[in-house]
């Protein structure tokens, strides 16, 4: 499963509303290659459900995973940050061995 926090759901509407984009625009999270680390984390608007997608709601958003992403993701947790120390979206991902300073690449 994938949970996201209080501030990162008040971000995807807010991002959301911005962009124009409806409640039929689903938050897509994804594993692909690359980054200091090996692999990085990508999030997108998506309308379409995949075959093979897994669909976790938590607080209202439906988030929709690819079958090959699901491995790195289970239990992650997505959150927003506005600190000091950097804006954007953050995962705090157990699966990961080690994470890059950015906090957007990762290794298993």
């Amino acid at each position: 499963m994938i949970q996201i926090t209080d501030k990162a759901k008040e971000k995807i509407v807010a991002l959301r509303s911005e962009e124009g984009k409806g409640n039929d625009h689903n938050i897509r999270v994804s594993v692909k290659g690359g980054g200091c680390s090996g692999l990085m984390y990508d999030l997108a608007f998506d309308q379409a459900v995949l075959d093979g997608d897994k669909v976790y709601e938590d607080k209202g958003v439906k988030i929709l995973v690819d079958k090959r992403s699901l491995l790195y993701l289970l239990g992650t947790i997505l959150d927003y940050s506005d600190g000091l120390n950097g804006k954007g979206f953050q995962f705090v991902n157990p699966n990961a061995s080690r994470t890059c300073g950015c906090g957007e690449s990762f290794s298993i």
